[in-house]
């Protein structure tokens, strides 16, 4: 039986998606494998990342394969790191490079993180196609150097367009996972033992948790005691901080659920009422593609300022609260949360206004570019034996 995607008979497509070490590089990936693997049927979808991201994590329980690599990241760190950082790099790049040339796949598709600056890299030397996926308004330093070797580069926002080449630079959208979009708000209350009828908060910091914004949250409990029976919390705090803040919520009488790590974000977003989190960029894609009030505290220290520029992009549209977290203490996070909940209107006009920066279809954008690039590029490797496609799991 022929496959028209590649040209060989009987081998199924194979897609690499590259990135992680945080839920804001690696949730696109999943979402853009989702579609291709709802458009292709047929096809193999593989992942590759960092040893120490949540990729490892997060993978194997959405049933998909992945290859991860020992990297480190190079900013921010120490010179000695630094140096540690580097030899890991050029460790990693020949093992993923002879990884990729074993495999053969059709395309790899970069999302972003230094799991993914490799991967790509390699993939650009062995001639296999590839698309990068740029989550912000301000692009790091490797997306910028591997656009000038990728097919195609898909764009969150249209101010990025500046920094990449204009000829294979498209505007896509920030892909958001289809369950996200159809979570069902009942199944959600259940799964975190919410109860009904109680205005639910869900507040967290991204995947690795935000310990400044955990004691901000709560020093704001002792200005909420009046609204304790009848408001509620969801709250990811990351491992470090996790019984510091479930005492706090146990010792001023406030009711929902702590967890050190949510799972399932679909649901915890279908739950609440309304949120308090940091402004990555993948949080708000998830954000405005279903409309949820918001108050937006950027991490001050993202790389060129980038999360305060994504959120100011709602807040100036009256689309989301945003608040400096220098500006911010326990009691105006306070003031926040009691005007969200007396006020229907202004939630009802956050989360109308907030739909319209929303792009839900951009995972099948970003699909139909890989796509179209797979069915251009016909064969690879025409020397050699491809290794065996691999099971879900982590190697």
């Amino acid at each position: 039986m022929r496959n028209d995607l590649n040209g060989t008979s009987g081998k199924k497509a194979t897609v690499v998606i590259a990135g992680g070490g945080t839920g804001g590089h690696l949730y696109p990936g999943i979402a853009i494998a989702e579609e291709i693997v709802k458009q292709l049927k047929d096809v193999e979808i593989i992942f590759m990342g960092a040893e120490k991201g949540i990729e490892a994590r997060i993978l194997p329980s959405e049933n998909y394969y992945v290859k991860l690599l020992k990297t480190d990241g190079f900013v921010g760190v120490s010179f000695k790191k630094k140096v540690a950082a580097l030899y890991k790099f050029v460790m990693a790049f020949f093992k993923a490079y002879a990884f990729l040339r074993g495999l053969r796949p059709n395309i790899v598709i970069g999302t972003g993180g230094y799991a993914s600056f490799i991967p790509v890299f390699a993939a650009v030397l062995l001639g296999i196609p590839t698309v990068v996926q740029e989550q912000n308004s301000v692009p790091g330093q490797a997306n910028r150097i591997l656009a000038k070797f990728a097919k195609k580069v898909c764009i969150t926002y249209e101010n990025s367009l500046s920094y990449f080449p204009k000829n294979k630079t498209i505007l896509t959208g920030n892909p958001v996972r289809e369950k996200i979009l159809k979570a069902d708000k009942a199944e959600g209350m259940k799964m975190f033992s919410l109860k009904e009828g109680r205005f639910t908060i869900f507040i967290f910091g991204g995947s690795m948790g935000a310990s400044s914004l955990n004691r901000i949250v709560v020093d704001s409990l002792e200005h909420l005691t009046e609204l304790k029976d009848r408001i509620q919390f969801l709250h990811q705090t990351g491992e470090k901080d996790f019984e510091f803040v479930r005492a706090a919520y146990l010792s001023r009488g406030m009711s929902g659920t702590v967890a050190p790590f949510i799972y399932k974000m679909p649901e915890a977003y279908a739950s609440c009422d309304m949120i308090i989190s940091r402004a990555g960029a993948t949080t708000l894609a998830e954000i405005t593609a279903i409309g949820i009030p918001s108050v937006l505290v950027p991490y001050p220290y993202a790389a060129s300022a980038h999360q305060e520029i994504n959120a100011s992009r709602l807040a100036v549209s009256g689309a989301a609260m945003m608040i400096k977290e220098e500006d911010l203490t326990g009691k105006s996070l306070a003031d926040y949360i009691q005007t969200l909940y007396n006020d229907d209107n202004l939630r009802a006009k956050l989360s109308r206004d907030c739909m319209t920066f929303g792009k839900p279809d951009a995972a099948r954008k970003v699909a139909n570019i890989s796509i179209m690039l797979i069915k251009e590029k016909k064969i690879f490797f025409r020397k050699g034996t491809p290794v065996p496609l691999p099971k879900p799991g982590v190697q």
